[in-house]
C-alpha cells in the first residue's frame, strides 16, 4: 500500500513539473534528448496560432537586431506606394554597415529599398524609408511601437528602424511578438516574394547599379525545403532569424533569438516538431 501511494505521489510530482515546463515554454527541450537548442528564445507555430509546435522562453525579452526590419518593411508596405522615388538624406548616408552606400541626394524607388533591407539588411535604406514615411526616423519609431502594440506585440520596444545597437534607448522584443509581426508582414505579397529571393539588382534613379545577395543562408544550403525569412545579428543579440515554411495547407513560422548555432537549431526544431524533412 505504501509503495502504491509513493508511486502515486511521484506521478503527481512529475506531472506538475512537466506542466510547469510547458507553461514556461521549454517543454521542447525536455523532449529533445540528445540535442541542446542553443537559442535563448524560440517559437515555432502555425500562423493561425491554432497550435504551438515548440516553444522556449517565448515571452522573454531579447534583442531584435535586424529582424527589426520586418516591422520597418511592414509599415512601409502599409504607407508608401512601391514605385515612388524617395531621396537619401545626409543622416541616412552616414549609416553603418551593412548598407548599400546610398549617397545623399540619390533617389530610389520604395520597392528597391525594401529589397535592400530584406535581402542585404541595409541600414541606410531603412533610414531612408523611415524618413519617407514619417518625416524623421524617431517619428517612424513611434509609429513602429504603436503598430506593434496594435497587433498584440505588447512586449516590444523599437529604438530605430534597423535594429542597430543604441546607447540611450532600450530596444527589445520577444519571440512571440516577432512571430506576430512577421505573421502580419506575410499578408503582403511583395514581402512574401522578396524573402524568397537569393539575389536582386536595384538601381538609383540616376542609374547606379547595386547587386544584392540575401543574408538568409538557408537559401543557399542543400536542404530539401527552404525557410524564407529575415536574419539578424549583433554581438549583444547574437544570431537571430524569423521565417516561414509551408506545410500542406498551413503556414508555419519559426523565430529564434540569441543563438550560437542558428541554422542547426532551426533545422532541428522544424524537422523534429514540424515533421518536415529538411
Amino acid at each position: 500500500m505504501m509503495v502504491r501511494k509513493s508511486f502515486q505521489i511521484f506521478l503527481v510530482i512529475v506531472f506538475t513539473f512537466l506542466s510547469f515546463l510547458s507553461l514556461c515554454g521549454v517543454v521542447g527541450d525536455v523532449e529533445s534528448a540528445g540535442y541542446n537548442v542553443s537559442c535563448k528564445s524560440v517559437i515555432f507555430s502555425d500562423s493561425t496560432k491554432v497550435k504551438r509546435l515548440y516553444g522556449k522562453n517565448v515571452h522573454n525579452r531579447v534583442l531584435p537586431a535586424s529582424t527589426t526590419k520586418v516591422m520597418t518593411a511592414l509599415l512601409v508596405l502599409e504607407k508608401l506606394p512601391l514605385d515612388k522615388y524617395i531621396t537619401v538624406s545626409h543622416k541616412a548616408s552616414l549609416a553603418q554597415p551593412s548598407k548599400i552606400n546610398a549617397k545623399q541626394g540619390e533617389q530610389y524607388k520604395v520597392r528597391d529599398l525594401l529589397y535592400a533591407i530584406l535581402l542585404k539588411s541595409a541600414n541606410d535604406a531603412s533610414i531612408v524609408l523611415a524618413e519617407a514615411v514619417a518625416g524623421s526616423e524617431w517619428k517612424f519609431v513611434e509609429m513602429m511601437n504603436q503598430r506593434a502594440k496594435k497587433m498584440g506585440a505588447k512586449h516590444t520596444k523599437f529604438a530605430n528602424s534597423n535594429g542597430l545597437p543604441t546607447r540611450k534607448t532600450k530596444q527589445y522584443t520577444t519571440a512571440y511578438d516577432m512571430y506576430l509581426i512577421f505573421r502580419q508582414a506575410l499578408k503582403h505579397q511583395f514581402f512574401r516574394d522578396t524573402i524568397k529571393m537569393k539575389y536582386k539588382t536595384i538601381y538609383s534613379k540616376a542609374g547606379r547599379k547595386i547587386a544584392l545577395k540575401s543574408h538568409n543562408k538557408i537559401l543557399f544550403k542543400d536542404w530539401k525545403r527552404k525557410i524564407y525569412g529575415k536574419t539578424g545579428y549583433t554581438r549583444a543579440a547574437q544570431a537571430c532569424f524569423v521565417g516561414t515554411i509551408p506545410k500542406g495547407n498551413s503556414t508555419l513560422i519559426v523565430a529564434v533569438f540569441g543563438c550560437t548555432k542558428r541554422w542547426d537549431d532551426i533545422k532541428h526544431v522544424v524537422s523534429k516538431y514540424g515533421g518536415i524533412s529538411l
